[in-house]
């Protein structure tokens, strides 16, 4: 894994533009990384958006990934999955391949111990700060959160909740790998320039 890296996380039901619009804007400022979160999607439908996805990312050298629904990662030929905690790691490890790049959602320490545990490539840590998209998971865990998380476990942590250009030097300083996006750009009118921005922020931090 690149570091510092960005990954895009989509959601096609908050996007102020088609997605596609979205995602393309978004490569040609430099995202190399998106996650297909699209939940409400039963496999069949959730097809032809990998798919489509894929083929724009191929051109950008760009990294898929598939949220929680392996099954559509294996039919798209998509080496990617991110998994909410709870799913058997080893076992979608198996059916998958071992090249394949797992990822798993944490919260607190001893999730992304768990995860680290059973196999997992990555996991992201959320909510970082507080945020609209990530509800439910209890208080934002700021930097201090994030840096326990980090030195709990010894695969890459990604950032994700509420990160911004202003803020995601924070998350690189408390030792995260990089810094995962969904709403700020899904939402934006331009999200190329917000991708840009956080691009620019991370870019910053190796200087």
């Amino acid at each position: 894994m690149a570091a510092p890296s960005l990954l895009l996380i989509t959601d096609r039901n908050n996007t102020a533009l088609p997605l596609s619009d979205v995602l393309a804007q978004a490569l040609q400022a430099g995202c190399r990384w998106i996650m297909i979160r699209e939940k409400d999607l039963a496999t069949a439908e959730l097809c032809p958006v990998v798919e489509a996805t894929v083929t724009v990312a191929k051109d950008f050298g760009a990294t898929v990934s598939v949220n929680n629904d392996f099954t559509a990662a294996s039919i798209c030929k998509v080496k990617a999955v991110h998994l909410p905690q709870g799913q058997p790691v080893a076992t979608i490890r198996r059916v998958m391949g071992p090249e394949t790049l797992i990822g798993v959602s944490a919260h607190s320490v001893a999730e992304a111990q768990l995860a680290a545990a059973e196999g997992a490539n990555y996991v992201t840590a959320s909510p970082v700060f507080a945020t609209d998209s990530k509800p439910g998971y209890g208080p934002a865990l700021e930097p201090e959160g994030l840096a326990q998380i980090v030195a709990s476990v010894r695969i890459p942590v990604l950032a994700l909740g509420g990160v911004t250009a202003e803020n995601a030097a924070s998350c690189i300083a408390a030792g995260a790998a990089g810094v995962a996006v969904m709403g700020s750009v899904m939402r934006a009118q331009n999200p190329g320039a917000i991708v840009g921005d956080l691009i620019a922020a991370l870019a910053a931090t190796q200087g």
